[in-house]
This record gives structure tokens, C-alpha cells and sequence, in this order.
């Protein structure tokens, strides 16, 4: 059915949560992502699970047991990165503060010390040239924060712009692939230095298409607070509509023992990469916060 993996805005509501994407949702196994919006606490419980907090807006408090951290965050997520946390399994956790956050899950066994990589030290990559540039920190990746499964990162793509394209898989385990379930989490915002009449309403594009014999079929508008999943298949583009910037926060687990994000592109569109070469990268990224820009 299309669009049986794309979930509008509270869909996947859960109690103080606005989504709750975990196993159990049908055919859903190993990526995990929870979104609220904080004013006060919210608790999570312990066990056989590592999380990374990510602020999407504002600061944010992460208490368990006598440890705590102090993430800052930032207006919104069109204004660079924020600090963000790493939990093994193992003990419950409370967030407090007042904004929106996001915390990436995925079933652990291992334990290991917490880790936080703070804003200024999150590595910040301008990938691909003209229509087809976005911007990533790629504060959970592999050779960034530690983690047993997770691989985590936000992107943000300009006005007009193409991004997770060309279109690629990951749904199945080879030297050259990872076999890895993927979560998108959008925000849209009216284009940086853009003004907007009040009836403004900021939207993206996004699609998947299969790459075997297992159907999924996503056509969507995207705006803030949806999320589309990727149990398999091809994804991508997500593509900015003119006057509007897109965000999503990718979160991404699979069964493999290694972690590692190893693609393949879809055949028909996977030459689209040559034709970076001699484009300059949009000038309008990196997106950093305002007043770091002036």
C-alpha cells in the first residue's frame, strides 16, 4: 500500500510522547526513535537498551541515578548542532527541560561508560554540490559517539535543494551493504532569510521504492513532526519544495554484529553522483546559529 510506512504528526503518539517508533509497530524490528515536546520531565525506563538525546529545540537535562548531563540545545534545528548524549543499557533516565527532544533506541547488551560530544565538536559534513548539496552532523556515527547498534545523524537541506538522493538501500547484509532498518524524522521551516506571509506552510517531499520483491511505496509531503520508515527498499529523494529548508533526523539499527552504513544506489539513478564533480557545493550551508554567522 503506498505510504503504509509514513505516519503523520502524533500518529505514533504514546502517552508524553508525540512518537514512539519501536518493535511494536508490525514488521518493525531494531531502529527506535521517541520525540516530545518537554516541559518538566519525562522519564524513560532501564534495561537491554542504549539511547542517544539529541535536543531538537532548546536545553536539556538527562538525569540517571546520582550521574546527570546538561545538553544545550538550540532555537531550532536549523541552527547547527547540539550536544548530544550516548547511554549504554542499563539504568533509567528522566529528561527535563522545556523544548523538544528526540531519543534514538535500539536493543543492547553491552555496557559502556556515557559519552557526550558536545556542539562545537560534532563533525559537520557538506555532501554532495548544487541541488543535490545538504548539510549532516554526524554526531552518531561510527568514529564519532560509541554505540552497540545505533548509527544516528540529522541533515538539513535548503530550499530548492535534493537530498538522501541519489535514491539507495541498505536491507540486506554483503561486503558492500548493511543490512539496516532506517527512521526519518522530518522539520520544515520557511527558508533561512526568507519572510513569509502568516499562511506560510512549510512542507518537503519524500519517497521509497522497493528493491526486491518486498513492496513499499512512500509518496509523501512531509512537514514538521512526521515520520517515515525505511523497513527496506530504495529511499530517497527528500527534496526541499522553493521558500521551505527540510530537516530530518535519521536513525538507523540492524541485526548485523558490525556497525557500519554501507548503501547501494538505486541503478537507475546512481550516475547522478559524477555529475558533482566540478559543482561547487551550495553556498548557502553550512547552517550554523545566527549569531555565529553574523
Amino acid at each position: 500500500m503506498t505510504n503504509e510506512w509514513f505516519f503523520l504528526r502524533g500518529a505514533l503518539a504514546d502517552g508524553p510522547w508525540e512518537s514512539v517508533v519501536g518493535d511494536g509497530l508490525p514488521g518493525w524490528r531494531h531502529a527506535g526513535l521517541r520525540v516530545a515536546a518537554l516541559d518538566g520531565a519525562v522519564a524513560l525506563p532501564g534495561g537491554a537498551v542504549e539511547r542517544m538525546v539529541v535536543p531538537l529545540e532548546g536545553n536539556v537535562e538527562v538525569v540517571a541515578g546520582d550521574e546527570r548531563w546538561t545538553l544545550r540545545g538550540r532555537r531550532s534545528v536549523f541552527d547547527g548542532p547540539a550536544d548530544v548524549l550516548s547511554l549504554g543499557p542499563g539504568a533509567a533516565i528522566e529528561l527535563r527541560g522545556t523544548g523538544r527532544v528526540a531519543v534514538a533506541e535500539a536493543a543492547a547488551s553491552r555496557p559502556r561508560p556515557a559519552a557526550v560530544l558536545r556542539a562545537g565538536d560534532v563533525p559537520v559534513e557538506i555532501r554532495g554540490a548544487g541541488r543535490s548539496t545538504r548539510q549532516v552532523h554526524n554526531f552518531g556515527t561510527p568514529g564519532a559517539l560509541p554505540a552497540e547498534k545505533l548509527i544516528v545523524c540529522e541533515v538539513i537541506t535548503p530550499a530548492e535543494n535534493w537530498s538522501s538522493y541519489p535514491a539507495h538501500r541498505h536491507d540486506r547484509t554483503t561486503t558492500t551493504e548493511s543490512d539496516l532498518e532506517e527512521v526519518y524524522y522530518f522539520e520544515t521551516a520557511v527558508a533561512r532569510g526568507s519572510v513569509a506571509p502568516p499562511e506560510a506552510r512549510p512542507f518537503g517531499l519524500f519517497a521509497t521504492s522497493a528493491s526486491d520483491d518486498r513492496p513499499i511505496e512512500t509518496d509523501a509531503r512531509v512537514t514538521t513532526g512526521d515520520v517515515a520508515l525505511v523497513p527496506h527498499g530504495y529511499h530517497g529523494p527528500a527534496v526541499a519544495a522553493p521558500g521551505y529548508d527540510l530537516y530530518y533526523l535519521n536513525v538507523m539499527a540492524g541485526p548485523a554484529a558490525e556497525r557500519a552504513w554501507r548503501i547501494t544506489d538505486d541503478p537507475a539513478h546512481g550516475w547522478i553522483r559524477g555529475t558533482w564533480e566540478g559543482q561547487r557545493p551550495d553556498p548557502r550551508l553550512p547552517y550554523l546559529p545566527e549569531d555565529v554567522r553574523a
